[in-house]
């Protein structure tokens, strides 16, 4: 497309409107606006006109004010209620200090548009350019009541602690990575994503779904908001519920029945194993004889298990580490008085067993010794000593509960 050519024929560029949708309410909780270009009677998308270096972002500016304002108008006019998104990246919000956009919005206001139904999506990668500047630009913008929505969150993570300074209001998280990075790293990263969201109070919104994997993986992950077009595709009209392509709330209440499922199942394996070891709580003779006691709870968990050792509560081991190789259980007498209290929630899950009287399956985590990804069953012996029993990785693969 020549650039002039768009800008000449600015009565052939028509908005369209990509829904999005509530994990709340299942319904449709606002749009995001996307620009047509029409071309011997079909339409085509103008993506390559906003992402081509070439185009003079004055250009760009020119037609996205356009695009918005036909928007905001359709919007009004068929009483379309909810949140309007818009894309700008940092170079066109920066022309004339973005007032332009600003003004926009402020005469669609006296209109009756609410600015507070704004949400502006920057880029992550925009965080490259004069960030204070932009910083600086965006907190005036909120305080007209517009919101923030950082738009391909977690394609550079040294751009965590600038999210952090600028408080968006929305993490935007492509499912496309999904596909891109492995499992175990997309864990990681979705890991640190959710904990951000939690800590600045954003919602998470998952864009660009194509198939249900990546709607379950959303709503397993946490994300308020949905967009892509396994739900919906871009309509020249805003639409309701009633118009996406999938039953959302079905969708959402298969996804409860199969987690509430796969939790049944988990508590059943850990009331399991607590049963297998209080039936040997009896043979339990103190710390001194702690290495006698697990080869008695090898016999039991030699499915399950590939690594087991007891430690005081304070975090001192008490016995010698019970490694499985192969299908042989090999003693590990020099790790007799590690301390293990300096671990992540060590001293919290052992303060939990001791006044609950009960076992604990932690989260899944990458052992350091095998690099496999592991989850470890704790048990109180007594209230001063805590059984820990490493599940090795090929029992997880095999019951899904384990890995969920």
């Amino acid at each position: 497309m020549d650039p002039l050519d768009i800008l000449g024929n600015v009565h052939k560029i028509k908005p369209v409107f990509q829904p999005i949708i509530s994990a709340i309410n299942h319904g449709v909780i606002g749009h995001e606006v996307l620009a047509r270009y029409e071309e011997e009677g079909e339409w085509h998308s103008l993506g390559p006109f906003f992402h081509d270096p070439d185009v003079p972002e004055e250009f760009k500016v020119e037609v996205d004010q356009h695009v918005l304002k036909l928007a905001m108008d359709e919007m009004i006019e068929t009483e379309t209620e909810g949140f309007l998104f818009i894309n700008r990246n940092a170079k066109q919000l920066m022309i004339n200090n973005g007032e332009d956009l600003l003004q926009t919005l402020l005469s669609f206001d006296q209109k009756g548009f609410d600015m507070k139904r704004v949400v502006i999506e920057v880029t992550e990668h925009d965080f490259d350019e004069d960030f204070e500047s932009l910083n600086h630009l965006l907190l005036y913008y909120k305080t007209f009541g517009i919101q923030i929505a950082v738009d391909h969150v977690g394609a550079k993570s040294s751009n965590i602690d600038r999210i952090r300074q600028l408080e968006p209001h929305i993490l935007k998280i492509d499912t496309g990575i999904i596909r891109k990075q492995n499992g175990d790293v997309f864990q990681d990263i979705m890991f640190s994503l959710s904990m951000l969201a939690h800590r600045i109070g954003a919602a998470l919104l998952f864009e660009n779904i194509e198939d249900d994997y990546q709607l379950y993986f959303a709503w397993k992950h946490g994300s308020r908001y949905y967009q892509g077009f396994y739900l919906a595709y871009p309509s020249f009209h805003p639409v309701d519920e009633h118009s996406l392509a999938i039953d959302i709330r079905e969708k959402m209440a298969g996804y409860v029945q199969r987690e509430k499922s796969l939790l049944e199942q988990r508590l059943g394996l850990v009331s399991k194993w607590e049963g297998k070891v209080k039936a040997l709580l009896s043979k339990w003779e103190g710390p001194k004889k702690a290495d006698t006691f697990i080869e008695e709870v090898t016999e039991q968990f030699h499915e399950e298990s590939f690594r087991m050792f007891i430690c005081h509560m304070d975090g001192q081991q008490v016995s010698s580490n019970f490694r499985k190789k192969k299908d042989t259980w090999e003693i590990e007498p020099q790790k007799r008085g590690s301390n293990w209290a300096f671990r992540p929630y060590f001293l919290e899950n052992v303060m939990q067993m001791k006044v609950l009287n009960r076992g604990l399956l932690s989260g899944l985590y990458s052992d350091i010794e095998t690099k496999e990804m592991v989850r470890t069953f704790s048990f109180p012996l007594t209230d001063q000593h805590f059984l820990f029993i490493d599940l090795r990785y090929a029992y997880l693969y095999d019951h899904e509960c384990l890995l969920a």
